[in-house]
């Protein structure tokens, strides 16, 4: 027995809303830390917290735009790369990983002949063993 149109289902086309996607990393510009910078100097006692608030900014990022511009100038503010800095460079990393596979085949290549020369005594030994049996 077919149902009835009333207990139809509504319908269940789902529309994502643009706040619930997913956010990209925020591209902060040279020109917009130097005025943050700048405000928060110009930031009485109590105030500072109000800014970072307001621009939705941690403490650390301000102390850390704050050395790099000490340390670099300007260009210390400029875009950097996140993350900490690598070990080694690529012609390291494979240097590395060829000695790890030429260690492997080394000790490969060494069970290799030990079952070669286990081989030549056990061989060696029914050949003796067969030359006692004719005599």
């Amino acid at each position: 027995m077919p149902k009835p149109e009333s207990m139809s289902l509504p319908p269940t086309q789902v529309t994502p809303e643009p706040a619930l996607e997913k956010r990209t990393r925020r591209q902060l510009t040279l020109e917009y830390k130097l005025r943050i910078i700048a405000e928060a100097d110009q930031c009485q006692r109590g105030e500072l917290g109000a800014l970072l608030r307001r621009e939705k900014l941690y403490s650390s990022q301000l102390q850390s735009w704050r050395r790099e511009l000490a340390e670099h100038g300007a260009q210390g503010l400029n875009k950097t790369s996140p993350g900490p800095a690598p070990r080694m460079s690529p012609e390291q990393r494979e240097l590395e990983k060829l000695r790890v596979e030429n260690a492997r085949l080394q000790r490969k290549l060494e069970i290799a002949n030990g079952c070669l020369a286990l081989q030549k005594k056990a061989l060696k030994m029914l050949e003796l063993s067969e030359n006692g049996d004719e005599s």
